[in-house]
Formats: C-alpha cells, structure tokens, sequence
C-alpha cells in the first residue's frame, strides 16, 4: 500500500489514525495487553480492551499513554507500530511521514519521546503538533486569522484550554481532568452512595447513556450491577441521572477553574473576539450532556459543541497532512 502520510491522535482514551483521501481509518482504544512471563504484546486496541478488568495476573492490559503523554515507552511504541502497521501494510515500500497529537503543556523530554517513539515505529520523518492547534483545524476554526479563537478540548486524560490567534496558543490552561476521571468519579460516587462496586467499562456506560453536566428536568433511570461490598455478591440497582451530575460536580468544577483561568490571561482585544465568537467544545468529554450550557452559565461567554467533536483533533492532523509545507514552518516541531 502506497501509504506516505499518517495523522495520529495519540489520545490516552483512544488512538484516532488519519490517511489523506480515505478519512479516519482506524478508531481503537488506546490499550494494550501485555503477557508478563513472555514480555510480548499479546492484543491491541479493540481487543485488548476488551481484556480491560478480566486478565489473570500473567497478563496486564493498560493504557501506554497517561494524561496525553507517553508513561510507558515500549509499550507505546509497539501500540503505534500496531496502528501503522495495520494503515500501511507490514511490507511497506514507503516509509510515511507521521504527524502526532501532543498536550499544549508537554515538556521538550516529553516530546522527543513522543517523535523517538513514533521513528522507530517506522516513520520517515515524525512531527508534533499541539492538541488545541489541531481541534481548532478540526473544527472548522481560521487559526490564522487575527482574531481571538477559544477551544477547550477534553479528551480522556486531560482538558486543554488555549486561546488561539495568528496561529499561535495566547494563553492555555492543561487540566489533568477528562473523560477517565469522569468515570472513576461516577464508581467512587456509586460505591460511596450505594455501596456497590462497578468496574471502568460500567461506569463509562453509566455516564454515557444518562450522565449530564447539569440537572436533567426529567430525571433518566439506569439499571447498573455490580458487587455489593458488604455481601461480597452480585447486586443490581438503580442509578438516575442527577445522581451523575452530582458526582461529576468536582472534576467539572476542575475544568471550569481551567477555562476561567484562560480568560482571565487573555488580552483585552481578544477577549472582545472570544465572547462574539464563543468557545468551541471538542474532544469525547463535549459530548456529556448540557456541558455547553454548564460552562456557558459559570464564564457568560457562549459555548458551542463541535461537529464530531471526538474527530476534531485527527480531523486537524488531516488537514496538516495537506498542507505539510506552509504548516511546517510556524506550527510542527520534529525536535
């Protein structure tokens, strides 16, 4: 296969793989299982996450990428193998030219270990580009215009918040909140309110099917089963949705503290622009309910969920890809 460019979203929820002329190919988790006797990559992805909860203890299946970044190097590196691998071919007669999402906050170290990683996977030549650069791409935004452009883009790990202008992050905030510690507030919330213990796949069911930013007027039910701590036994029970908004009620506040904070760092004469234009929601977290609404009420600045937001940031590594040379001067980093 005559694959010479990739986009990568390398997201700690899910890795989101981008080929010119044919769109999103590959939409996986971003998981691994590893068999621990053999040291060897046992599953991948869809697979591997499927193994999320249920492994003995001779296998382990994680996330390689924690908070946007890479926390297990090996294991990242063969998980982007994986991907670019399965776009590409194994007989490959080009090696392709990669473009990989990264945290607006990443550090140099961080970053060369994202680029190493991504070269000996198998790239000619592998570029970063920061994450709110790409949702704002993605979503359909004019970076380059001289006008202050705001997306706040919550994925698994993290929140990235960034003003935009001129091509450029004015001001950004990176809150360590996102779509994972959503789910882990609605088991501990579970657990604490109902003494019941739900594993991660549950949770995350939960908050997608009735999970809401703000107070629903009719109140959604869900039937959710899990371990009665007390008994030690299987137990079902019912779960509503304002129950959801309520354990949501910190990390949310999180990342309004982070949106909150971008405001207050932004110019004047952007600020101007950014309450006529109003924030652009991206990223998996926008699509909890009313969470537009909520963060519209808590900044009086409006708020509006991108088209696809789960696709913005790979959408952007895609329209980077076409435009490799005039974006390569201001924008990629290769180093």
């Amino acid at each position: 296969m005559f694959v010479k460019k990739i986009g990568i979203d390398l997201g700690t929820a899910n890795i989101l793989v981008f080929v010119p002329q044919k769109g999103v190919v590959v939409n996986e988790p971003s998981v691994v299982a590893v068999s621990i006797a053999e040291n060897r990559i046992l599953a991948v992805g869809n697979e591997a996450k499927k193994m999320l909860g249920k492994t003995p203890d001779s296998i382990v299946a994680s996330r390689p990428v924690k908070n946007g970044v890479i926390a297990d190097y090996r294991v990242t590196e063969a998980m982007i193998r994986y991907f670019v691998e399965k776009v590409s071919g194994k007989m490959r007669i080009f090696k392709p030219d990669i473009i990989i999402s990264v945290p607006a906050g990443i550090t140099s170290t961080e970053r060369r270990a994202v680029i190493d990683a991504a070269l000996q996977a198998g790239a000619k030549a592998a570029y970063v580009v920061k994450e709110p650069i790409l949702a704002a791409i993605g979503a359909g935004i004019a970076i380059n215009t001289p006008c202050g452009n705001m997306i706040i883009d919550i994925g698994g790990g993290t929140s990235e918040v960034a003003v935009i202008s001129l091509g450029g992050i004015v001001a950004f905030s990176s809150v360590r909140v996102g779509g994972d510690k959503f789910d882990e507030a609605i088991a501990e919330y579970i657990r604490k309110k109902h003494g019941v213990s739900v594993g991660e796949k549950n949770a995350e069911d939960i908050k997608i099917k009735i999970g809401s930013a703000t107070p629903l007027e009719e109140d959604q039910l869900m039937e959710v089963r899990g371990r009665d701590l007390v008994s030690g036994l299987p137990k079902t029970i019912q779960i509503s949705s304002n129950e959801i908004t309520e354990a949501l009620k910190d990390e949310l506040s999180e990342i309004i503290k982070g949106v909150k904070s971008v405001l207050q760092e932004t110019p004047p004469e952007l600020s101007s622009d950014v309450i006529d234009r109003g924030m652009v929601l991206s990223g998996g977290g926008a699509l909890l309910r009313n969470l537009d609404r909520l963060l519209s009420e808590a900044t009086g600045v409006p708020c509006y969920v991108a088209d696809d937001p789960l696709l913005c940031v790979v959408r952007g590594t895609g329209i980077i890809l076409d435009n490799l040379d005039v974006y390569k001067r201001n924008l990629i980093s290769n180093k």
